[in-house]
């Protein structure tokens, strides 16, 4: 039986995609899953960053060999041209801290996704955007794609992006605890009182929601072109 991990930061990332899935938690970890008699989906998500990726990825591994992983989830633009909402197959994926280059298995985009430590504001987005010739900036790719690099595992990256490169938004390290989970509460008594990231905050939302869309769309018309579960007609819509 082939097991497909799918491993994304936040449930909303998954959402689309997990619809109807069997669910479960287990250590701080969120696990969807779906087989038939010849394959096994798993989707886990531990929160922000690469510790977090690790310990979803490590998760799943308990369970028997991964045959195949995908990095999901939501991404800044680090480019003006890269539009909010749509979903992009990655080529490859930086790791910022180590300088460490992880090749998309073939048939990836033309895109670079840099994993940074913390979540990217403007001028960071910037500096990324210099030093690594990166398209998009998320948080987790880096440690998956390490990880099926030291295994030998196909890895693949989808991600959708939530926040282009000129959206002024609150800083949202401060409301990730240690071990990446999202302090939603504290989020909506910060912004609650400052009325003037509204605007921004509601785009964001909207452009996640249908980056989530794109994502599940993407993955599973990929999936599908491989003879897996649940054939459909049509091509993957990878944008790159």
């Amino acid at each position: 039986m082939t097991r497909t991990a799918i491993i994304a930061a936040f449930p909303g990332e998954l959402k689309p995609l997990v619809r109807g899935w069997p669910h479960s938690a287990r250590n701080g970890i969120r696990f969807w899953s779906q087989r038939s008699e010849d394959e096994e989906r798993i989707a886990a998500c531990a929160g922000a960053g690469q510790s977090a990726a690790t310990r979803a990825f490590a998760a799943i591994e308990d369970g028997g060999p991964i045959d195949l992983v995908f990095s999901v989830g939501w991404a800044g633009a680090l480019r003006a041209e890269i539009p909010a909402g749509a979903a992009h197959n990655v080529a490859g994926v930086i790791d910022v801290r180590t300088g460490e280059r992880f090749h998309c298995d073939a048939g990836a985009g033309e895109l670079w996704l840099a994993t940074s430590p913390k979540v990217a504001p403007y001028t960071e987005k910037r500096r990324l955007t210099s030093a690594y010739e990166a398209a998009l900036v998320d948080m987790e790719a880096a440690a998956i794609a390490r990880l099926a690099a030291m295994r030998n595992i196909p890895f693949y990256c989808i991600k959708g992006v939530s926040d282009g490169l000129t959206d002024r938004l609150p800083d949202f390290n401060r409301f990730l605890s240690p071990s990446g989970q999202f302090r939603l509460a504290r989020f909506a008594l910060f912004a609650m009182l400052r009325p003037w990231y509204w605007p921004a905050l509601l785009r964001m939302g909207e452009n996640s929601r249908q980056a989530s869309q794109n994502i599940a769309e993407s993955l599973l018309d990929f999936l599908d072109e491989r003879g897996h579960i649940g054939k459909r007609n049509g091509y993957p819509n990878f944008q790159s």
